[in-house]
């Protein structure tokens, strides 16, 4: 069976459990992380050092670390839909997982946390402003990628769009401006009409 530690709220427990739902997977979710706790408990520090979340364990196999964890099951159980069988089509899902990770989630996080987890009294509006002009950018550089391809690595929804669609969920639910962005827009609204996303990752940011 496979187990899932983490908070339903958790921007990366949501890929995971959005992983599950299209591939169809049947698991346990375990609440850790903030006001449930868990995460800084020793038994949870032996499967995750890093004390956060999410873990999974799939009949004993521990891993950690989102897009670990969405490489993993989308390889293990997607091949030709989530992972892509062509190489490149994969290498190229892969390269904007990364790049969220080494880009974008860099200037998401300063503009969620301070508007949705910070009281208002303690926002620093400056840091927000400067973090969304910088997340617009980044997200140009996805609508141009969309101009010439219905998904984030194709043809096809893969494991691209999951990180991008979490993201996304934030940017148009946030009290932010948005630059028009047609293609963005678009992909948007495909990801939405999925099952998946809107039983997972469409729910009150908190």
């Amino acid at each position: 069976m496979l187990k899932i530690w983490g908070r339903t709220n958790s921007i990366n427990v949501q890929k995971v459990l959005w992983c599950c739902g299209e591939l169809g997977l049947h698991f346990e979710r375990i609440d850790a992380g903030m006001q449930f706790g868990v995460n800084n408990t020793p038994e949870y520090k032996t499967l995750n050092p890093n004390g956060l979340v999410p873990t999974i364990s799939d009949d004993g196999f521990v891993l950690w670390e989102s897009h670990a964890i969405v490489r993993y099951l989308s390889r293990k159980q997607g091949v030709g839909t989530l992972w892509p069988a062509d190489a490149h089509t994969a290498t190229s899902a892969d390269r904007w997982m990364e790049w969220y990770s080494t880009t974008m989630w860099l200037n998401l996080r300063p503009v969620f946390w301070n508007l949705v987890r910070t009281a208002p009294e303690k926002r620093n509006m400056t840091e927000v402003e400067e973090s969304r002009k910088r997340l617009a950018a980044n997200l140009a550089i996805v609508d141009a990628q969309l101009a010439g391809a219905e998904y984030i690595a194709g043809e096809s929804f893969t494991m691209a769009d999951i990180p991008m669609g979490v993201a996304a969920y934030r940017w148009f639910s946030l009290p932010i401006e948005r630059p028009s962005m047609p293609h963005f827009e678009r992909w948007y609204k495909r990801i939405c009409e999925r099952p998946a996303f809107r039983q997972h990752c469409m729910l009150p940011l908190t």
